[in-house]
């Protein structure tokens, strides 16, 4: 599936960013928020509709005798973008559409795949799921993949990632990737993924001006939002503070948890079945989750010291029950919240190990909407 070009003016992808982040909203106040004539939102409204990126919502009653109040709203008939990750031993599948709902999720065990088996595996599962979804004809925004590591240059092309994924690093990914799935694809750190996905989905996010994400995942890693833009670093390399733990030493990560337990006799090595495989290590899992929780101090008290967060948000493919109770251990020590406001509590992600793949899969979406990048 080729993905479609969209050429649209400053002034709609404005449009666009309000109704998105702030939903539904009647043409008076969308001017007015936009700082534009009736007539000019009238002439923006018209042609975004025409696109079928926007639509017309069930007229609201009005306040006095008059005509009825018609908001403008994001349309989901605006088309439909992909997502895919892969998290130690399971591939994952994200579809969304234009509004952000999720049509499709779908995982898939694997080993350690290398780029050319995962876009022929991506690629078979887009296959199915776009019949299913009657999707074939609708507008394809393209192709979002969330990986570990960071791009090597400012291009984003070569990544340097995690040596659990062999063949993945220093080689042309974007093009490898693009080639096999014929399209454009779009690279990103898996931590951002998991940023983006939690300010579009989660209402939480976008209320709050500054949200800092924690991914545990192959390392461990962070996404950083503020002000709805997605702070990024000079050199892509924002939210690597996976670097401020000792490369000799473990680190809290979900990779580093499936050690521990194999360590220990359990037989395990991937995320699938984490429950049902760790079942009599519970102990295991609980010292893991002590020592996590200490290493993690001292890095939510830096993000709370540089970002003074509205939202601090932990997100990982281990089980929500492993997760929240990690969280839990740090919300009862005295992090340094600031005495100014009352004391935040660190959340878990209701999006799960998925955040990573429902964000990649939005890139494409922002990428071809927004004026600059999250």
């Amino acid at each position: 599936m080729k993905a479609a070009r969209l050429n649209l003016l400053s002034e709609e992808k404005r449009l666009l960013w309000q109704l998105r982040t702030r939903g539904p909203m009647p043409r008076s106040e969308l001017a007015l928020s936009l700082q534009v004539s009736n007539s000019a939102l009238t002439k923006l409204s018209h042609n975004l509709i025409s696109l079928g990126l926007v639509e017309e919502r069930d007229a609201l009653e009005a306040p006095t005798r008059g005509r009825p109040t018609i908001p403008l709203g994001i349309s989901a008939q605006g088309g439909f973008a992909a997502g895919a990750t892969v998290h130690k031993g399971v591939l994952e599948i994200a579809l969304v559409d234009f509004s952000g709902e999720i049509i499709a999720l779908v995982s898939e065990q694997v080993g350690t795949p290398g780029p050319v088996e995962f876009a022929a595996i991506v690629q078979g599962h887009l296959d199915v799921l776009s019949v299913r979804h009657r999707l074939l004809g609708q507008r394809f925004f393209g192709i979002g993949v969330g990986l570990p590591g960071s791009p090597r240059t400012r291009k984003g092309d070569s990544w340097h990632t995690v040596k659990e994924l062999p063949g993945w690093n220093s080689v042309p990914l974007g093009q490898i990737l693009g080639d096999t799935l014929g399209t454009a694809v779009l690279l990103e750190n898996d931590a951002n993924a998991a940023a983006l996905a939690e300010y579009y989905l989660s209402s939480a996010g976008r209320k709050a001006s500054t949200v800092v994400v924690v991914l545990l995942g192959y390392g461990i890693g962070a996404g950083v939002i503020e002000d709805g833009r997605l702070v990024r670093g000079g050199f892509g390399g924002a939210g690597e503070i996976g670097m401020l733990y000792p490369g000799h030493l473990p680190r809290p990560s979900t990779l580093d948890l499936l050690s521990v337990l194999g360590e220990a006799g359990c037989p395990i090595d991937s995320v699938a079945r984490f429950d049902e495989l760790t079942a009599g290590f519970e102990a295991v899992v609980e010292a893991w989750l002590d020592r996590a929780a200490a290493q993690l101090e001292a890095l939510v008290n830096s993000a709370i010291a540089w970002f003074d967060p509205e939202d601090i948000v932990f997100s990982s493919p281990l089980p929500a029950s492993v997760v929240r109770r990690l969280a839990a251990r740090l919300n009862a020590l005295p992090l340094c919240w600031t005495t100014e406001r009352p004391a935040g509590q660190i959340r878990i992600s209701a999006l799960g190990g998925s955040a990573i793949a429902l964000g990649a899969a939005l890139l494409p979406i922002h990428a071809a909407t927004t004026l600059a990048s999250l």
